[in-house]
């Protein structure tokens, strides 16, 4: 399985949220994982940062927000040209995804750690 960049919008070191399991799970199966949340952090060896930074080469983004925090990313996100967006449980998002298939990025409302359990991410 190739390695798929992934940037975790929402991430937290709380080991409860489902970002934080997330970002193991996909760290387990060999991807790369960016980290943006609410406080600087790390979750093993990915750096949780509150800045939206420059990434390169995202193939997908992940999200952990809500619809309304998300608003302050859409711009963000799009600029980061993710070849796909994954809208986890509650945090579909019909605006951003109208806004990302418009520029060709692919949009899934699905859960990251069941994608990853199945091999189907």
């Amino acid at each position: 399985m190739p390695n798929k960049q992934t940037l975790v919008i929402g991430a937290s070191e709380n080991e409860e949220r489902y970002s934080n399991m997330a970002i193991k799970l996909l760290t387990q199966h060999g991807h790369t994982v960016f980290g943006i949340g609410n406080r600087k952090g790390q979750v093993g060896n990915t750096v949780i940062e509150t800045e939206k930074k420059d990434y390169s080469d995202i193939n997908t983004v992940t999200l952990y927000l809500n619809p309304k925090l998300q608003e302050a990313y859409y711009d963000y996100i799009l600029s980061v040209k993710p070849k796909r967006i994954i809208f986890n449980p509650g945090t579909e998002n019909i605006i951003l995804k109208n806004l990302a298939e418009a520029q060709g990025i692919t949009t899934e409302n699905a859960c990251t750690l069941v994608l990853l359990r199945l091999g189907q991410y």
